[in-house]
Formats: C-alpha cells, sequence, structure tokens
C-alpha cells in the first residue's frame, strides 16, 4: 500500500500512481496523519513533497524526516502546470476566490494577485476542485491540475496559472528502518548540527566537497532545542556503498548529530 497525501487527482496522488501504477495508494487529510500511517503500518511507503522549484522547502515534511525512523528511498520529478478549474459555463472574469492547496497557492501567488483574485488555502489540489463542484458558485475556482477537472464536472477557465514556467515539485518516497543501498544510488540526504565553534558549518561542507561530494541544497531549520539549529544537506556522490563511504566514513569532524535520511538513485 501506498500513502500519500490528499485526494485523487491531486499532485501528490499523480506522483504516486506514477511510480507505483500496480499498487493501491491511499490518501490522506494532512502530511501529520501521512506519517502516522506509515509509522503504524498502514501503508509500506509514503509519497511525499519536499521541495518546489518556485517556492523551496516543503517544511511540513523536512521537518519530520528526523527522528521517525523513515529512510528516503526514491525520488521522483514533477512538473507542474495549475489551471483555473470553474463551473461549466463560467468565465475566469467571474472568479473572485481560487481555493487550493497552501503550497500552490504559494506557486502561483504574482499571477493571483495580478488576476485579482482572492486565495482561499484547502488541505489539498483535488480537494478545491471537489470544494468547487459543491458550493456551485461561478465566482469561485480551484488552482489545480486540469487532469482533475473531469473528475469533478468542472471546465479549465485559464491555463498557466503558475509563477514560473520550470515549476517542479521533487518529491520523496520514504519507508520505513533502513533500506539496503541501490548500486546506483548516488544521492544522499542527512541532518547534522554543527560543532560549537566558529567556522563549523563553513568546514564540515569543505570537508564534503575535498571527499568528492557535490552539494545540490542546504537548508537550516530549528532544532530539538530552542535557539539550536540542524542543517539538511542534500549531496550527490559516486554511486554505491562505496561513494558513500567515500564521503562518510569516517563522519567529518564538524558535523555533529548526524541523521542518515536516506541514500537513493537522483531522478536528475
Amino acid at each position: 500500500m501506498i500513502g500519500y497525501q490528499g485526494e485523487p487527482h491531486s499532485n501528490s496522488y499523480e506522483a504516486a500512481v506514477s511510480m507505483y501504477p500496480d499498487r493501491q495508494s491511499v490518501g490522506y487529510h494532512s502530511f501529520a496523519e501521512a506519517f502516522a500511517a506509515i509509522a503504524e503500518g498502514s501503508v509500506e511507503l509514503l509519497v511525499m513533497p519536499i521541495e518546489n522549484s518556485t517556492t523551496g522547502s516543503i517544511l511540513p515534511v523536512l521537518d519530520r524526516l528526523v527522528g521517525g525512523g523513515l529512510t528516503i528511498v526514491r525520488e521522483y520529478l514533477l512538473e507542474i502546470h495549475y489551471a483555473l478549474l470553474g463551473l461549466p459555463g463560467a468565465d475566469a472574469k467571474q472568479v473572485t476566490t481560487v481555493h487550493s492547496h497552501p503550497e500552490a497557492l504559494r506557486q502561483a501567488e504574482g499571477a493571483l494577485v495580478t488576476g485579482g483574485y482572492i486565495a482561499m488555502p484547502e488541505h489539498d489540489t483535488a480537494g478545491a476542485v471537489r470544494l468547487v463542484s459543491e458550493l456551485g458558485d461561478p465566482g469561485h475556482a480551484a488552482l489545480a491540475p486540469t487532469k482533475a477537472a473531469a473528475a469533478y464536472g468542472l471546465e479549465v477557465l485559464a491555463e498557466g496559472v503558475v509563477d514560473r514556467r520550470h515549476n517542479t515539485t521533487r518529491f520523496v518516497v520514504l519507508a520505513r528502518g533502513e533500506s539496503p543501498f541501490a548500486q546506483d544510488a548516488n544521492k544522499t540526504s542527512v541532518a547534522f548540527a554543527g560543532a560549537h565553534r566558529p567556522g563549523a558549518l563553513a568546514l564540515a561542507l569543505t570537508e564534503l566537497g575535498l571527499r568528492g561530494a557535490n552539494l545540490t541544497r542546504i537548508e537550516s531549520r530549528p532544532g530539538d532545542e530552542a535557539w539550536q539549529y540542524r542543517f539538511f544537506v542534500d549531496l550527490l556522490h559516486e554511486p554505491g556503498r562505496a561513494g558513500f563511504d567515500r564521503v562518510f566514513d569516517p563522519m567529518p569532524s564538524a558535523m555533529e548529530s548526524v541523521h542518515h535520511l536516506g541514500t537513493y538513485p537522483s531522478a536528475r
């Protein structure tokens, strides 16, 4: 069973069925419910959005990766082009309120402001489409993938409603426990705290680079105690266990409280 956050025809649903077309999938109302489902064993794998090329990290997901006993085993890139979906016969000029997931609204914030629309956050893009269908009001539209329109009897009122044409979401697949390294696994995600001395972060990143790692992302987030932070890093390296060990064995001395979040094949 594959879990995801949202409803059928949402972006997370599309990612899940694209990666695992022969597996049954189930959607959850919130990120918290989805993480709880895999923790209790209701699903074997969890497909979660972790980063968007327009708005950056999906923080409610990123912050749950440490300490949950989960490992990233795969990543997937989904190019996303939103449309305004409304009632049949409606016109985009009639629309005053646009419903969608908060992340989707952020990815099209400029376009919505230019159109003079009121952005109304909902728990999911496909859920927003269902809501607009139920409201039956031509003044309301959903910001969602075009595929979601037919499922709820709506029409496309406007296409290409995003701020950046390259708008792409990176999804990760999470499994319980540690997973064996695939032979082509050439990307690692870790979270760590810097040693409490001047220049510790710079030293840690320099040492990773000297060992052959190519950093693709770094982000700081609040740690377990007030005013302490941990750093999330994604990096590329030579494939397999040997490539991982070259970078992390022994662990760089300037890195403390290291959490190995997963080693997996890069999607790019």
